[in-house]
């Protein structure tokens, strides 16, 4: 089994080099790390199309090479998909993250696009985020990890996808509490709701800009049952499967009730 291990976090990251140690233990493996060469946090689905993107070898402490890019998380998984270290990859693994990835948030997340593009690409992916020691859970600073069990248990789903392998299509998003945990859940997403506050950072305006600050500041949740963020918040890893069909099916029928040739052929009159 050949595995690709990235992250938004940078390859110097904590919760990047604790997984790595742990996925390396798995017999049979192969095991390429590529990722970001600083943080690129709420990277999202981003890429880079309009230059070209350096990669360097890096030597981890214990011996092992890394390689490290200027570009996202996408980019990443898209530099082991086309062969920089010879055959694809058959998993991917995002993470650790430094930081939960709940709700909402997993469509800002880099840890959580870079295993999106494994469902793209039709390879089974996993992402993992890990809550702080302090339980916090959103965008203060989080700086007290303990990445121990979160590697262990990624380590082992890892190893049983030969003989469990993840439903065509779908992504693994994982999130371990800042505690010991108690248990598993097998959950949906649950709902952030944002307090997003405009925040001038300086008064003094050069060349006529002024700077502003707007993200980042501590996001509630909705307490609702048999979510992602119930379950962390009880102190239990949550798992939850994703996938990339964003279309509304149930809604299809309604929108083919609608007359969008009208809507054509009125536009078409009012160009001419």
């Amino acid at each position: 089994m050949r595995i690709l291990l990235t992250n938004d976090d940078g390859i110097g990251a904590q919760g990047l080099q604790t997984l790595r140690r742990e996925l390396r233990r798995i017999e049979g493996v192969t095991l390429d790390v590529i990722a970001p060469d600083s943080n690129r946090s709420a990277s999202a689905r981003s890429i880079t199309v309009r230059s070209p993107l350096s990669i360097q070898e890096i030597k981890f402490d214990d011996g092992d090479l890394g390689h490290a890019t200027d570009g996202t998380p996408v980019d990443c998984v898209r530099f082991a998909s086309v062969g920089l270290l010879g055959d694809p990859p058959d998993v991917i693994v995002s993470g650790i993250n430094h930081g939960v990835n709940l709700g909402d948030d997993v469509t800002y997340s880099g840890t959580v696009a870079a295993a999106l593009e494994g469902v793209v690409l039709g390879i089974p992916a996993i992402a993992v985020s890990q809550q702080s020691t302090e339980r916090e859970m959103g965008y203060t600073p989080q700086r007290h990890f303990d990445f121990d069990v979160a590697a262990r248990f990624t380590a082992r789903i890892v190893a049983e996808l030969v003989d469990h392998p993840l439903p065509e299509g779908t992504l693994l998003n994982v999130n371990v509490p800042g505690v010991e945990p108690t248990g598993v859940e097998v959950v949906r997403l649950g709902r952030r709701f944002y307090r997003d506050e405009l925040r001038q950072v300086e008064t003094e305006i050069e060349d006529g800009r002024r700077r502003y600050r707007f993200y980042g500041y501590e996001p509630g949740v909705h307490d609702q049952p048999d979510t992602d963020i119930g379950a962390v918040a009880g102190g239990r890893i949550a798992v939850t499967p994703l996938h990339l069909d964003l279309t509304h099916h149930v809604g299809i029928e309604g929108m083919r009730q609608r007359d969008f040739e009208r809507v054509l052929a009125v536009a078409a009159a009012a160009g001419d």
